[in-house]
């Protein structure tokens, strides 16, 4: 299998960022929709959370929050996300920590603090936020090879030192959220591959 060039594409994801309480801790948990692994089933049945072999789930970190007009702007620090192969598919949005089950194949972090962009507008008296972006690069800190549809593979060959991710989130949180966290907004990213 040949090694992804620098700014090819590494992987899509869809995920769902999770704040516990008004000011507490977010994590984002979620899975892959692709890797740098042709020959891979990456999913045991139809797309979707619970059929997905390939998850991620972030360690919980504080994001701060500056505003500017109609922007609000989410400052989250350095922090580390990890990747599992689950041979037997177990995540649900309904339980986050499920997508933290199985294999850890790779672990990632982050190399600066990350500022996400939210839109705000105004709608009559109230303002909603319509939709969010952000862009991080986070370097490879650990991959481990693994055996799974017939082959032997390994993230570290595929894709080099790490990644740049591009996300989308949308404004509309996800009602009602599970229990323990009070705001759940849907988002997915693309990443591109740094290369050696």
């Amino acid at each position: 299998m040949t090694a992804l060039l620098p700014a090819e594409l590494a992987w899509y994801v869809t995920g769902r960022f999770y704040q516990a309480g008004k000011d507490g801790p977010v994590a984002d948990y979620g899975y892959f929709l692709h890797l740098p692994f042709p020959d891979l089933p990456l999913f045991d049945g139809k797309r979707g959370e619970t059929t997905a072999h390939f998850t991620f789930a972030a360690r919980p970190f504080q994001a701060q929050g500056v505003t500017n007009g109609g922007l609000s702007l989410g400052v989250d620090p350095v922090g580390e996300f990890s990747l599992y192969l689950q041979r037997r598919p177990a995540g649900t949005f309904d339980d986050p920590a499920s997508f933290a089950q199985g294999e850890c194949i790779a672990t990632f972090r982050r190399t600066s603090l990350v500022v996400g962009t939210t839109v705000d507008a105004t709608i009559g008296a109230k303002t909603e936020a319509l939709v969010g972006t952000n862009v991080f690069s986070a370097r490879l800190v650990a991959s481990t090879p693994f055996e799974f549809g017939g082959g032997r593979h390994d993230l570290a060959d595929q894709i080099g030192r790490g990644v740049t991710q591009f996300g989308t989130a949308t404004g509309a949180p996800i009602l009602p959220p599970p229990k323990g966290y009070t705001l759940v907004l849907p988002f997915t990213g693309s990443a591109i591959a740094l290369g050696r």
